[in-house]
């Protein structure tokens, strides 16, 4: 009986230590961001094009986002650490703006990174990009990449990376209060089962407030 006993504690022993802790496989964001709509789970990509480690995990998130469950719900958000980084945002928000960021979002990470053709930081290289990729006129793309709207966005990007506390690209905020990332999980497949223990404690955070 106390062998039973003891190989239990054994085995449930080891089964917590499998669990992801706080401080090492993932942390609290440093302020809680507000999240769109209470009635879903949102997990936010910070990420960079000039990023190599968000180039190798995008068609793996892009896989895994499709494996989710209704009540979760998936958006990027340019991380903006430096102001090297801002022509890549701008792009983001400015194709999104344009109707083309999901038609062009892939692509011009393979232009910078598999294609070397063009660099993240150098605006008029961006919209020459976005213009000749997206059949638009170029007129409209320096518009739209300038514009008010995707500013608006780029300060809104700003607050959320400085907000969360990351310290890099890719990181995983999960519901505006936990974060995650390939540093700290270990690796791009690690942050991603992380991110999933992350969504199912928020489930179970939010059925206790009912």
């Amino acid at each position: 009986m106390k062998s039973l006993i003891a190989a239990f504690l054994m085995l449930f022993t080891v089964a917590a230590c499998a669990e992801p802790q706080s401080g090492f496989e993932y942390a609290p964001t440093q302020q809680v961001i507000p999240t769109e709509n209470p009635a879903k789970i949102e997990v936010t990509e910070l990420f960079w094009y000039g990023c190599p480690h968000c180039y190798q995990l995008e068609p793996q998130v892009s896989a895994w986002v499709k494996k989710q469950g209704k009540d979760v719900v998936f958006k990027r958000v340019p991380g903006i650490a430096r102001p090297d980084w801002a022509p890549g945002a701008k792009a983001f928000y400015a194709m999104e703006a344009l109707g083309v960021g999901e038609k062009l979002h892939v692509p011009l990470f393979d232009a910078i990174h598999k294609q070397r053709s063009i660099k993240p930081d150098n605006d008029a290289a961006l919209i020459d990009w976005i213009a000749k990729q997206g059949g638009l006129d170029r007129k409209k793309v320096e518009e739209a990449y300038n514009s008010f709207s995707v500013n608006t966005k780029m300060m809104r990007a700003t607050q959320v990376f400085r907000a969360s506390g990351a310290t890099g690209v890719p990181t995983l905020i999960i519901e505006g209060k936990y974060m995650t990332s390939s540093t700290l999980a270990g690796s791009n497949e690690e942050a991603l089962k992380v991110a999933d223990y992350l969504i199912e404690k928020v489930r179970t955070e939010n059925s206790g407030k009912r």
